[in-house]
């Protein structure tokens, strides 16, 4: 959606490197806005984010205006059932099926081999993962490492928003998923009950951080877990308010 920092560019690179022609759209799309989110004000800066495209040497943006997209009369919708009513879509009811169908536009307008999004937004991928299986699209859906500052914050259009203070206090998000990470992996904690509540604990202990869920789910399917089982792999994942901007951020784990 524009606004683009080195998360979105690590995905331009990764494309170049693998594919023969690369293109980036830039869209910001109302249908996943609820009315009291952010559309009017996320951030939009083109002239920077095609400085920056053209400095990758991206083939071609692709930069539809609304109207194209949703033309007057527009009554087609694309959703997917299970995997979006939980998680991101209890707190956001309206988010995926905006996400789903936009997706499917663009993949229809570009017609792609190979489309590459960032594991910041995983269950986001994981939403258009079964979009692409179940209608058969053909294409490839590759997903990048997660990108963070030098502080370990999880790069997003949205950390302009936060005031100094909050950014500070937003690397607490990080510090509970490491942990989270560590009871798993080193100390072998295998009860996801645990491993949890230690990670809220340390996210309560910032009183002005407002906790929407953190999570263990198996990383196909996303469904929450109930033992944490070697030879599987699963998503730590987390949401919450910092003062008014809400952030998401998730560890991706292998047990052997």
């Amino acid at each position: 959606m524009g606004a683009l920092h080195a998360g979105h560019l690590s995905l331009v690179e990764r494309c170049k490197s693998e594919c023969d022609i690369t293109i980036v759209s830039i869209f910001v799309n109302p249908t996943q806005f609820a009315p009291n989110e952010d559309l009017e004000k996320y951030p939009r800066n083109l002239e920077r984010d095609k400085k920056l495209l053209l400095d990758e040497n991206v083939d071609y943006i692709f930069f539809p205006d609304k109207d194209q997209i949703y033309p007057y009369n527009f009554q087609t919708y694309v959703s997917v059932e299970k995997i979006t009513k939980i998680l991101e879509g209890e707190f956001r009811p309206i988010h995926f099926r905006g996400v789903t169908t936009i997706v499917n536009i663009l993949f229809n307008c570009v017609k792609p081999d190979y489309a590459y999004f960032g594991q910041k937004d995983a269950q986001q991928v994981a939403v258009i993962q079964q979009m692409v299986s179940d209608l058969k699209m053909g294409i490839d859906i590759v997903v990048c490492p997660i990108v963070r500052e030098s502080d370990g914050l999880a790069m997003s259009s949205r950390n302009v928003y936060l005031s100094s203070e909050e950014r500070e206090m937003a690397l607490t998000l990080h510090k509970a998923l490491l942990y989270g990470r560590k009871l798993i992996e080193e100390d072998k904690e295998m009860n996801p009950h645990i491993v949890l509540d230690n990670m809220k604990a340390i996210i309560y202990e910032e009183k002005s951080i407002k906790l929407d869920y953190v999570a263990i789910v198996n990383a196909y399917g996303f469904k929450e877990v109930d033992l944490i089982e070697g030879g599987n792999e699963y998503y730590i994942l987390i949401a919450a308010k910092v003062g008014n901007t809400r952030l998401i951020d998730n560890e991706f784990i292998t047990l052997s």
